[in-house]
């Protein structure tokens, strides 16, 4: 029986299928419905949980090379919710990019996990290194 680290076993599969250079999804509560790749949704509530939550779980034992976010995350939310995103990713180089963009990329993903994030745009690509 697991102890301690990520209990809930559908996550746990997906994040051990992500090999070398492959990415993963971390996305808030409305982000769309892909059908073609795997999706964990751990949604249970308004921002519960979020999606530095999820990220914060899975970095002890995820090797993070590059983060892609939507430029509109800059837009659309305060400093200081920015500045909690910059100090989780806190070593790794974020792109920005343009949302449309960021959503084309996401059918590449080995897998989606869905929280249940009210930030605007607070969606992550995780390129594992």
């Amino acid at each position: 029986m697991l102890k301690t680290g990520i209990l809930n076993p559908a996550l746990n599969s997906l994040l051990s299928r992500v090999r070398h250079t492959n990415t993963l999804v971390i996305a808030d509560r409305g982000f769309p419905f892909w059908p073609m790749i795997e999706t964990v949704d751990i949604s249970l509530i308004d921002n519960i949980p979020s999606v530095l939550d999820v990220l914060l779980a899975i970095r002890p034992n995820f090797v993070i090379g590059r983060v892609a976010m939507a430029e509109e995350f800059l837009k659309n939310n305060t400093e200081e919710t920015q500045a909690r995103f910059r100090q989780a990713l806190d070593g790794i180089h974020i792109d920005y990019e343009p949302h449309v963009t960021f959503k084309k990329r996401v059918p590449h993903a080995v897998g989606l996990i869905r929280t249940g994030d009210t930030v605007q745009y607070a969606n992550l690509i995780l390129e594992s290194a």
